[in-house]
């Protein structure tokens, strides 16, 4: 089966913007009421319409990563946007249970703690069946004020993690730094300098099972994996490859070169097929005539074997969430 690793619910209903609407004006507004009608509407002329065009079998759903907007610091109102963004995620999964399983939002905010965080992994994981969350390493939104993701003061919610047995994505939100674009800057910034931060600490020495999924192709790492190899030799920290047993990539990689490199540098075992459909690079591709978001035509055109393909396509992601497996497993697939 082909499983993409990496999609959000960019085309909820119009009264769930609404809300969010109206909590940044200030008021105090209960989350939207919408219809089932209305979430079939928004997925499957949508999403899964491209899922079936292109022969996706199932997305790792989470809400919009870019309007997550961590950067807004009252702590009640990232609480209740979180939770209304990932219970309407979890609609869709109880509407399209083959097609979509999910990955939540967490109410993190600039300068807060973790209780709420911890609070909504654990109802997601325990009471929503998700089998995964997406950690912004900036809430801040491009001024990059906390602390590295190495830091003790993630500790915490590395622990529930471990405990859960779900892994991260990586994702920051939207910028608020004119200098960062959201999605040509601000994203891969994050994606490489997270990267950084794992070379530079001792983080899985502490937490041996705890598992990070850097999306966008893993930003510029992929590229410069050379400077990262010898800046690890300089800085005297352990190979690179040792972090390979806890961190993965995706394919989010919208052209043929960038994935072909991709396939060459990193080992196979860590690549987790994504497209981020409808997402951050829309419209067609001239060259190609297909989706820019369209990476499954690009992972196609690998020179690999079947075998390894299945890894890209679908073990790897399965290894890597075990929530999902063990979901998949007790529907017989």
């Amino acid at each position: 089966m082909i499983v993409d690793c990496h999609g959000h619910y960019t085309t909820v209903p119009q009264a769930h913007k609404r809300f969010r609407e109206q909590q940044l004006a200030g008021e105090n507004p209960s989350p939207a009421e919408i219809a089932d009608d209305e979430i079939r509407e928004t997925i499957e002329q949508n999403q899964l319409r491209v899922m079936r065009e292109r022969g996706i079998d199932l997305t790792v759903f989470s809400p919009q990563a870019s309007a997550m907007e961590h950067n807004v610091s009252d702590a009640e109102i990232a609480v209740a946007w979180a939770r209304a963004c990932n219970d309407l995620v979890h609609r869709v999964m109880e509407l399209f249970p083959r097609e979509f399983v999910g990955v939540c939002q967490l109410p993190q905010t600039t300068g807060g703690n973790l209780d709420a965080v911890i609070a909504e992994l654990r109802r997601c994981v325990d009471q929503l069946g998700f089998v995964g969350c997406n950690l912004n390493p900036d809430p801040s939104g491009g001024h990059w004020t906390s602390q590295p993701l190495t830091d003790e003061f993630w500790f915490p919610l590395y622990e529930a993690m471990m405990e859960l047995d779900v892994p991260a994505m990586i994702h920051v939100s939207a910028s608020c730094n004119p200098n960062a674009h959201t999605l040509g800057a601000h994203y891969l910034n994050a994606d490489t300098s997270v990267f950084m931060q794992l070379v530079e600490a001792d983080l899985f020495d502490r937490f041996p099972t705890l598992r990070f999924v850097i999306p966008h192709g893993g930003g510029a790492v992929p590229y410069h994996w050379g400077r990262y190899h010898g800046l690890a030799a300089r800085l005297e920290r352990p190979p690179l490859n040792t972090l390979l047993r806890n961190v993965f990539f995706d394919t989010c990689v919208y052209h043929q070169p960038g994935i072909d490199l991709l396939g060459r540098v990193i080992p196979l075992e860590n690549i987790l097929f994504a497209s981020e459909m409808l997402g951050a690079v829309r419209g067609t591709n001239p060259d190609t005539g297909s989706g820019w978001d369209d990476t499954k035509r690009y992972v196609d055109a690998l020179d690999l074997p079947a075998e390894d393909k299945r890894k890209v396509f679908e073990l790897n992601a399965r290894r890597v969430y075990p929530r999902l497996d063990a979901r998949l497993a007790a529907a017989g697939r």
